[in-house]
């Protein structure tokens, strides 16, 4: 049986904005179901990776994986081994299991490069998993901010502090305010028999001005959305499942804040039109947040903006 490149509520997406005959044709080109030998090649040369799944009650997380250079390799072109293991308080230490749907992100910032690759997880032991390829595509350098990863092992050793509640405390919403880059894991919620590859979990990349995050009094979250590659594989998850998790990275700090949010595509109205280059708007509401302090054994270099965002504004005042 053959099955579309995307799934319903991505070609809705897609139709809505006026690309999907093009993506009818570009779609089969480019999203493969096997690995192209430079992305191969690139998962091996990162410290970390974005990964996206789901529990238990149906909530998609988005977690972060990271190791020296090398723990993620690719033995053929089928199939992503990870040699790590959940960081300590991250979600997907619940979620990790044989025959679960994961999407993975990865990104190298300093170089602007990010390659997507979902499909469903085997294998998991001690040493790590691994991952059979379900789609592998690549995604433009647009709006990722330059500043290169180290890999730190001795923060591995500290057990981090944990903090759990439904509703954002304080330094989530600083973490918020100041961010230029977020992290967002979707799960296609319709006839997965119909769906076939293009099933499954997606984690993707947002960037934006330091700020490009609103904030509202009652822990709302809005989140504008630029000119992209027309997938919408996360819009397009949303339009059928509005449950998502957002990632934020403390790029100082080490700390991580997880978010379960519910979503909305805000498609038009003043709050669109006052944010210069946003496509759409993204409302999230929280439900849940987890943060934990100094958890990501990775250090930082310098941020450099992405020329990209030159075009886009900034939430008015």
């Amino acid at each position: 049986m053959s099955f579309p490149t995307f799934h319903e509520g991505e070609r809705a997406v897609q139709q809505r904005v006026g690309v999907r005959e093009r993506l009818e044709l570009l779609g089969p080109r480019v999203i493969r179901d096997f690995m192209p030998e430079q992305h191969r090649e690139f998962f091996a040369q990162l410290p970390f990776v974005i990964a996206g799944t789901v529990d238990a009650a149906g909530q998609p997380w988005a977690s972060v994986l990271a190791a020296a250079p090398g723990f993620a390799r690719s033995p053929d072109p089928y199939t992503l081994a990870v040699q790590a293991q959940p960081l300590a308080g991250d979600p997907l230490q619940g979620t990790l299991a044989n025959g679960v749907a994961m999407g993975l992100l990865g990104l190298e910032p300093h170089t602007r490069r990010r390659n997507r690759m979902n499909g469903v997880v085997q294998g998991v032991g001690s040493s790590g998993f691994a991952v059979q390829v379900s789609q592998s595509f690549g995604n433009c350098p647009k709006y990722i901010q330059a500043r290169e990863p180290v890999y730190l092992p001795d923060r591995l050793a500290s057990k981090p502090v944990v903090h759990n509640a439904l509703q954002l405390d304080d330094a989530a919403r600083r973490m918020l305010e100041t961010a230029d880059t977020l992290f967002i894991a979707t799960a296609y919620a319709g006839h997965a028999e119909g769906a076939g590859p293009a099933g499954g979990v997606d984690v993707s990349h947002r960037g934006g001005k330091a700020g490009f995050v609103r904030v509202d009094a009652d822990g709302t979250l809005t989140v504008p959305d630029f000119l992209g590659n027309f997938f919408f594989n996360t819009l397009g998850n949303i339009a059928l499942n509005p449950r998502a998790g957002l990632l934020l990275i403390d790029f100082d700090s080490g700390d991580l804040l997880y978010l379960a949010v519910r979503a909305e595509i805000v498609w038009d109205g003043a709050e669109l039109q006052a944010f210069e280059g946003a496509q759409r708007l993204l409302r999230c509401r929280v439900e849940a947040m987890r943060r934990v302090e100094a958890s990501l054994p990775l250090a930082w270099g310098p941020s450099v903006l992405s020329p990209a965002l030159a075009s886009t504004g900034q939430w008015p005042l």
